[in-house]
Formats: C-alpha cells, sequence, structure tokens
C-alpha cells in the first residue's frame, strides 16, 4: 500500500508521462531536447530496491532513461511507509545507495546521478566512498539562504549546485516567498527596469548555479524565462551580502527525539 506523499507524487508523475507521450507523439519536441529529472524516494533506499523505483519512474513517465535521478534526502524510512511518524525512521546507508546508484548510470538507465537536499560534510563523505562523482546536488538556494559554505565546497569538487525554490515558493504555506518581499532584492530590481523574481534568479545564475522555478501564471513563466541577456552589476550584487540569511525550508519533521536525527543541527551539520 502507497502512502499519501507517495500517491501524490506518483499521480503527478503519470500526468508527466501522459505529456511526455503527447509532445513526442505530436512532434512539438524531441526526447533529446529535454532534461528530466526524478528522485528516488527516501522509502527506496535499500539497494534492491533503487532499480524498482527507477523502473516505476520509466514506466510512469514512459521513457527509457533518465537525465538525471537523485537521492531525494540523506533519510530514510521503512518501505512503503511516509515520513510524518518517526517509528517509521531507520538509519541510512547512502554509500549502499549509491552503489546502486552507480550500477543504473552504468546500465544508462539514468545519464547522470545525484542527490539533493546534502550538507556539505554529508555530500564530502559521499564523494569520499563514490566511484561516480555525484554530479548535482539540488538545494534550497536564494538569495535569503545563499548557501554560501556548500557553494564553496561544490565548487571546489566539481559538483554542480542546482537551486530549488529560487523564488522562496511564494505559493508555499512553508517559505511564502519572502525573497520576493526582501528591501534589497526590490531595490536592485527597480534600479534594473526588472521584477523581483527575475533578479532573484539571475543572482542564482550568476553564482554558477541551475534554477528551478515554478509557476502557474504564463506571464510570470515568460518573464522567469528573460533572466539571460541581461546581469546584476557587481555593485549592486555585493548588495546581496547584506540580506539576512534564513533557511526556510528546514525539514523540520525529520527531527524528533525518536528519530535518526535529533536536531536541526544534526542533520544539516551545523548549516543552519
Amino acid at each position: 500500500m502507497l502512502c499519501n506523499d507517495q500517491q501524490n507524487y506518483f499521480l503527478w508523475v503519470l500526468q508527466v508521462g501522459l505529456a511526455l507521450k503527447k509532445l513526442f507523439e505530436e512532434g512539438v519536441v524531441k526526447r533529446e531536447d529535454l532534461f528530466i529529472t526524478s528522485q528516488l524516494w527516501c522509502g527506496h533506499h535499500a539497494p534492491e530496491d533503487v532499480p524498482e523505483a527507477l523502473g516505476d519512474s520509466l514506466n510512469d513517465l514512459q521513457l527509457e532513461y533518465l537525465d538525471l535521478y537523485l537521492i531525494q534526502l540523506p533519510f530514510r524510512v521503512k518501505k512503503g511507509t511516509n515520513i510524518g511518524n518517526a517509528e517509521n525512521y531507520i538509519p541510512p546507508d547512502i554509500p549502499a545507495t549509491w552503489g546502486a546508484m552507480e550500477k543504473l548510470h552504468d546500465a544508462g538507465k539514468a545519464r547522470a546521478i545525484g542527490v539533493s537536499n546534502f550538507s556539505s560534510k554529508k555530500l564530502g563523505d559521499l564523494l569520499s566512498v563514490a566511484r561516480i562523482p555525484a554530479a548535482v546536488n539540488q538545494v534550497e538556494c536564494h538569495p535569503g539562504w545563499q548557501q554560501s559554505k556548500l557553494h564553496t565546497f561544490c565548487q571546489s569538487t566539481g559538483v554542480h549546485l542546482s537551486a530549488y525554490s529560487p523564488l522562496s515558493s511564494p505559493g508555499s504555506k512553508w517559505m511564502n516567498g519572502k525573497v520576493l518581499k526582501d528591501p534589497i532584492v526590490i531595490s536592485v530590481a527597480e534600479k534594473l527596469g526588472k521584477t523581483p523574481a527575475q533578479v532573484a534568479l539571475r543572482w542564482n545564475i550568476q553564482m554558477g548555479h541551475g534554477v528551478l522555478p515554478k509557476s502557474v501564471s504564463e506571464e510570470r513563466i515568460k518573464q522567469n524565462l528573460d533572466v539571460n541577456d541581461w546581469s546584476i552589476p557587481d555593485d549592486l550584487l555585493a548588495k546581496f551580502s547584506e540580506i539576512k540569511q534564513v533557511r526556510l525550508l528546514t525539514c523540520d519533521f525529520i527531527v524528533n527525539p525518536d528519530s535518526v536525527y535529533k536536531t536541526l543541527d544534526e542533520f544539516w551539520d551545523g548549516e543552519i
């Protein structure tokens, strides 16, 4: 039986798969022109479950391979259970899970493999034992949580930092788009004749990060794409260092006296 989180995710993946199939059949786009990423659910960390999980995603998406496959969290729950109950939590074995990911890469099922929500320490621990280094670490990153330590570490190890919630998720009850209301972001946007969202995205791009913005508004999607033929001048870029830094998506649901991680500081290895 699937838990609610898994059910919602799989329904979404099925919808994406149907849309992709339609686009391919109608010749709107070719498979090789798309870069498609999915994640390994934290209930499928067991090495024997990893290929099955990817196989299910490929079937649902109606694809033969993924361009990137990520370990969603350095955190594990019992297979088929939810992440909201501490009794379901079990210690992760990231090296073992990564070994199974490497086999998927060897088989061509995942063109690249990586991780998500890994601190500098956890990423370093993985890189020290990996046969195939992680290509990407996908994390919360925006002007209000700039990930300075992780940014430097990723640059030094050749791991690409991919920013999710680069606009601090205006539609999320946890994050509320605080970055778009920041006075410095607003001031820079006004000086450049851009929107706060465009400035926030451009900051990440100039830091060398990938960005994964989300919107349901056609106008805003077009604005979010208009970030490549201009730049934030150095004097204005320097202003971003004055923005108060707060991690918005803390993953506090993982922390519990009975959990593998007792505190947020322990989970994020001090990067909080």
